[in-house]
């Protein structure tokens, strides 16, 4: 299966999940970063505001605040296809921009350093056990990890797991993939 097919599965995964099952997964990803030792260790996460069929990252975001953590979000330049991270104190420095996408209002927040993020929680559609991803498509994120000099993880349901992803050469691996219990 080519990335087309395996990115056009995953969404429909995503939108035909039960409300109950995808609560089931987001608490228990949720749960299983917060205890982790690579939350533990780090003051300042990077993660994205999550659409509508993505895991919701808000209870992330908050346990993050609750624990006295800086929360970085991105902003795309989609003119050159990259990130820029902000520090999000709360949400209403948030801005609706594009495909309804909330990012941070760069007028209301302050922009972050890539080395000052110390985990990177990378977004996805399809990933393997050795932690390559595919997806929205846009390279957004394999362009910011080329140089990214710390911890990266993502948080997969075990129905966004295959056993290999066809690998282009500019594709990055995240370090650390947690899956969530089915069972819990």
């Amino acid at each position: 299966m080519g990335k087309a097919e395996l990115r056009a599965s995953s969404i429909e995964f995503l939108k035909e999940i039960s409300t109950g099952d995808r609560y089931i997964t987001e608490q228990n990803l949720k749960n299983q970063l917060i205890s982790s030792s690579l939350w533990n260790k780090v003051t300042t996460i990077g993660i994205t505001v999550s659409q509508t069929m993505e895991w919701d990252t808000k209870p992330i975001i908050e346990a993050a605040w609750d624990a006295g953590k800086t929360v970085c979000v991105p902003k795309c330049s989609p003119k050159e296809k990259t990130l820029t991270f902000y520090k999000l104190d709360a949400y209403e420095q948030l801005e609706v921009v594009y495909y309804n996408l909330l990012e941070p209002n760069p007028e209301h927040t302050q922009p972050v350093g890539k080395n000052e993020i110390q985990l990177l929680l990378v977004p996805g559609l399809v990933f393997d056990k050795q932690g390559y991803r595919i997806g929205f498509g846009g390279g957004y994120y394999d362009r910011f990890l080329a140089d990214f000099p710390h911890t990266t993880a993502s948080l997969v349901h075990p129905n966004q797991l295959v056993d290999h992803l066809p690998i282009e050469p500019f594709d990055i691996p995240v370090q650390h993939v947690i899956i969530s219990k089915v069972n819990d």
